[in-house]
């Protein structure tokens, strides 16, 4: 069939109407295009952006202050650009990142395939990887831009404990997971004071630092 031949069951406008058909498309142009241009003042002034905002990754921590990563490699396989990459690695009593067996030891993501779809942060079992509100993210450099797990770890809370250190007594991966543990215990503390005495993260470190800062 030819386009001579065919025929729209369409309604035909005809008239004033359908002599202006041709430009209706233009409508949403010529509504706006007398209206006053509002530029965003970026980077002086940023705009905040929606709460459920989808920018850089974050793998966050247990009150306490081991990490919630458990190295499944799940985010990994959800990942549609192919852009995280993990290595998992097996927790021991001298070397504990992360309740149960296993932690995640590498983990980076490569800001250069990342579409921001979230599918990761779905995958995750422990709710370790999330998606903050950061989005400036440029850089000069490729290497830049692939993050390494050192620059996605959340930042220590007040009270918590730089991993590796044990579990709270008595307690399971599980118990974590529901929210039992709320921070370290004086176990811990002894456990990281033995291994770590120059560890920043004690409470007596911490007081020592301040009171260094308040002298300088």
């Amino acid at each position: 069939m030819t386009d001579a031949e065919f025929t729209s069951n369409l309604p035909q406008p005809k008239g004033l109407a359908g002599a202006l058909l041709p430009v209706a498309g233009f409508g949403v142009t010529l509504r706006n295009f007398f209206r006053p241009t509002v530029t965003e003042q970026y980077p002086k002034v940023k705009v905040p952006t929606m709460p459920r905002y989808h920018g850089r990754h974050q793998l966050n921590r247990y009150p306490d202050g081991l990490e919630k990563c458990i190295g499944c490699e799940l985010c990994a396989w959800a990942c549609p650009a192919d852009a995280i990459y993990v290595e998992a690695d097996s927790n021991t009593p001298d070397a504990q990142y992360s309740p149960g067996e296993r932690y995640g030891r590498v983990y980076q993501i490569n800001y250069l395939r990342c579409i921001f779809c979230g599918l990761c942060i779905e995958a995750c079992p422990t709710r370790a990887l999330t998606m903050t509100n950061e989005y400036e993210l440029a850089g000069p450099t490729r290497e830049g831009l692939i993050y390494e797990k050192q620059d996605l770890l959340a930042p220590l809370a007040e009270g918590m404990l730089a991993a590796p250190h044990p579990m709270v007594p008595g307690t399971t991966d599980t118990d974590y997971y529901r929210g039992v543990v709320t921070g370290p215990t004086p176990e811990q503390e002894a456990w990281v004071r033995a291994h770590r005495p120059d560890d920043p993260t004690l409470p007596e470190n911490k007081v020592a630092t301040v009171a260094k800062e308040a002298q300088a």
